[in-house]
């Protein structure tokens, strides 16, 4: 873009005024769809345009009368932590006819209702889009029946449209994730760890059902998730005498002292002469085959249900906002479009162009052409599913490479979830890749003591859903035992690193890559993955376990609200983790509904605590009679919690009563979410291939020697692409004495918290408004750490 179009944007100047938007949900539902209606609702106030419900989807549309209102505010209070739709969806035969779109379109007129966001499928969207198409035409066709006049049809000449997608089944081209995949994964990964429990008990073979009749997202990522030992899914049908292939892995497997198999199947799941693959069909094989004790598991409509993760409000809330903003910024020659998920980026493309694309799937996999479905699915399938190839099938020792290289692992820090996922991966794929793995107990203390052991494949079976750390984890930094730790290095002849975890890791890498100098035993491949709940490791918009921290912050708030909401007029004061990072108070208190978040990167005073106590005050007066406030840990040193607590107990004297609750290391523990074990495997997973690339090209005379700054690299997310940068370069980006990075992309979403709380605030809006194009996101784009 050129150099005028950085000057900050703010959407100040884009107002609504005289505008109407109508906004619908429709197909099936998913969970985050509410989050998605709230956002619509409260920025299209916010900007000043008027805001409508249409109830059940476009059947209600087509009804108009009561099915169409006009909603506030507190409309959409209390609606966020809601699974489904509470404004209803409904499949609708009517509106597949011109005759029933005509009835639409006068409904809409009539209300002057130009604007439709539609929360859907692809079906929806579609149907959205022809409405468009037909518009003028239909105008036209009721200025002739006398039901409107010509002014109307000039009035409201054009139709705008923006789409969000919300599918469980995450089967939309053109974004990553669609509102509902990860509460589904959710539903499905709490099934599977209750089956493991149960399970291990009895040596038992589990086949599990899942979603998915044309897309195999969910069976897929939830199988990387838990480690399953077999998988079918639509896109990669099994090859011919797959049942042989299987049923020797699970005697493998069983004879390895494994006392549990998963086997997940997608609803749609084919052989590849495009014959139905059934779980029944599937128990069946193993019980004739193998005599195992089999059971069969089927979901069903338990993952469209429940509350929706904090991803899914934060991904719906920030869609609904991009939404309004593409329906203001809207002329009558912009096509109708769909906001979308690009890594952590919010983007804009043509809704037919997605339609296509998706279409374009279902037609190559009609046709047998697997390889290039799953090509079309876009990058972020791809990656799951030659990451799920690499992990779950071990070759015979025979057919592995040997490379005489040992690399070992160690967990560095505080515990976050997901961490043994990223261990897991990583001895995984260096076995495969032909290296001896060896696993650090304890971090760099243990390390110095000499507590190291090599570690097998099988060694880590089952540890995807597992919190905490296994192989134990310290905060001590390597400067003390430097000595120790070459001595190590050197007697069990380790060529590379691999460290897992937070802020402590980073500086640990930046100790050993300084006593280069001094120690050869350091001049080795090294490469940290970051692992911490606090989210403050610089070069990483994500690191391993924020997610597990921010469903748990997410879940005692609404349980507070629930609390809150019987007794009325209540405040209730929360404290969370993450040293100087605001990270989990900013994306908790926009996941939970918060009014306020104090944190340390945006300075406050005793005048914000004080307009934040008289906006509560005037909330009180309206129908929503409770408020929650959350405050990082170090937001301030004498702004405490305490202290907040009792001015606002005091200020908010007759009016409402305050509670306070610490949540503490509850955020640290707990089994690590969806997103935490697929994000800490494949990152972890790309880790490593990066260090056996780094061994060949180090290797010389016999030995590694590696001393160059891009030897000892952060993989890190960075907006869109998973990115190697060296430590050294990431040190003028760090403010090392509050541990955080200088620069932290979600600062951004803070004023879409504050709107939605109903504060007025500047929202830069540079980054959006582009219209990109789907072909942008073909797979020859470097990887995207979505997942």
């Amino acid at each position: 873009r050129s150099a005028m179009d950085h000057q900050p944007k703010f959407f100040e100047n884009l107002s609504g005024t005289g505008k109407a938007i109508g906004v619908l949900t429709s197909g099936g539902d998913a969970q985050g769809m509410n989050a998605a209606v709230r956002a619509v609702v409260r920025m299209g106030i916010y900007v000043k345009a008027k805001v409508y419900f249409v109830y059940e989807g476009y059947q209600g549309m087509v009804d108009g009368g009561d099915n169409i209102v006009e909603v506030s505010w507190e409309s959409v209070s209390s609606i966020l932590q809601v699974g489904g739709t509470v404004i209803g969806s409904a499949r609708c035969k009517s509106f597949r006819t011109r005759e029933g779109r005509l009835q639409a379109a006068y409904n809409l007129v009539q209300r002057g209702i130009t604007n439709l966001c539609v929360i859907g499928g692809d079906g929806s969207l579609t149907g959205a889009n022809l409405f468009r198409e037909e518009w003028s035409g239909l105008l036209e066709e009721l200025a002739q029946k006398g039901k409107i006049d010509e002014e109307a049809v000039k009035k409201y000449a054009y139709l705008n449209i923006v789409g969000m997608v919300g599918s469980i089944d995450n089967d939309f081209c053109g974004t990553d994730m669609t509102i509902g995949t990860d509460s589904a994964l959710h539903r499905i990964i709490e099934v599977v760890d209750a089956i493991m429990t149960t399970a291990q008990s009895h040596q038992r073979t589990f086949v599990l059902e899942v979603m998915g009749r044309h897309c195999g997202y969910l069976a897929l990522v939830s199988a990387l998730a838990c480690g399953a030992d077999w998988v079918f899914i639509p896109e990669y049908p099994p090859e011919e005498g797959w049942e042989d292939s299987m049923c020797v892995k699970l005697s493998e497997n069983r004879a390895r002292k494994k006392r549990l198999n998963i086997i997940i199947v997608a609803e749609g799941a084919i052989d590849c002469h495009n014959k139905p693959i059934t779980s029944e069909k599937v128990k069946d094989l193993v019980v004739q085959r193998l005599g195992f004790d089999t059971r069969v598991t089927i979901l069903g409509h338990v993952q469209r249900g429940g509350t929706p993760s904090a991803f899914d409000r934060i991904l719906a809330s920030r869609m609904g906002v991009e939404a309004v903003l593409a329906l203001l910024e809207a002329t009558p020659a912009t096509p109708a479009c769909v906001v979308s998920l690009s890594g952590n980026q919010a983007v804009r493309l043509p809704l037919m162009e997605c339609v296509q694309m998706t279409q374009e799937v279902q037609k190559a996999m009609d046709e047998g052409r697997f390889v290039e479905a799953v090509r079309l699915r876009g990058r972020s399938f791809e990656n799951n599913l030659n990451t799920y190839k690499l992990l779950s099938h071990k070759k015979p020792d025979a057919e592995l490479p040997k490379t005489n290289f040992n690399v070992a692992v160690l967990n560095v820090g505080a515990p976050a979830a997901g961490m043994n996922a990223a261990v897991r991966a990583a001895v995984r794929v260096g076995i495969t890749e032909g290296h001896k793995m060896f696993a650090v107990i304890d971090g760099f203390e243990g390390f110095a003591r000499g507590k190291i052991k090599e570690i097998s494949w099988g060694d880590v079976g089952g540890w995807t859903g597992q919190g905490g750390s296994i192989l134990g984890t310290k905060r001590t930094l390597p400067a003390k035992y430097l000595e120790k730790i070459a001595d190590q290095m050197r007697t069990n002849n380790i060529n590379a690193l691999m460290v897992i975890g937070g802020f402590e890791a980073y500086l640990g890498l930046l100790e050993l890559s300084a006593a280069r100098e001094k120690y050869d035993e350091f001049c080795v491949p090294m490469v940290m993955v970051p692992a911490t709940v606090s989210n403050n490791v610089p070069g990483s918009d994500f690191s391993i376990g924020a997610d597990t921290a921010l469903n748990t912050i997410t879940d005692t708030c609404d349980r507070i609200k629930q609390s809150a909401s019987g007794t009325k007029r209540r405040v209730f004061i929360i404290e969370t983790m993450g040293g100087y990072c605001g990270y989990l108070a900013n994306m908790g208190a926009l996941a939970a509904g918060a009014d306020a978040a104090y944190i340390f990167e945006e300075q406050f005073d005793i005048r914000e605590l004080q307009a934040n106590v008289e906006h509560l005050t005037e909330k009180m007066k309206t129908s929503i009679q409770r408020g929650l406030v959350l405050r990082n840990e170090n937001c301030n040193e004498n702004y405490t919690t305490d202290f907040i607590y009792q001015l606002y107990s005091e200020e908010g004297k007759g009016v409402f009563d305050c509670r306070k609750n610490v949540l503490g290391h509850m955020q640290q523990g707990g089994a690590p979410s969806p997103f935490d074990r697929n994000f800490g495997t494949k990152i972890s997973a790309k880790a490593m291939q990066w260090i056996s690339k780094k061994l060949k090209e180090t290797y010389r005379k016999g030995k590694v020697f590696a001393n160059t700054d891009d030897s000892v690299c952060l993989l890190g997310m960075r907006r869109r692409n998973l990115v190697f940068q060296p430590v050294a370069e990431l040190k003028n980006e760090t403010d090392f004495v509050h541990r955080i990075p200088k620069e932290q992309w979600w600062l951004k979403l803070r004023p879409l918290m504050k709107i939605l709380a109903k504060y007025k605030t500047s929202y830069d809006v540079s980054d959006s408004g582009q219209l990109e194009h789907v072909a942008m996101h073909s797979p020859k784009e470097a990887e995207t750490g979505a997942i």
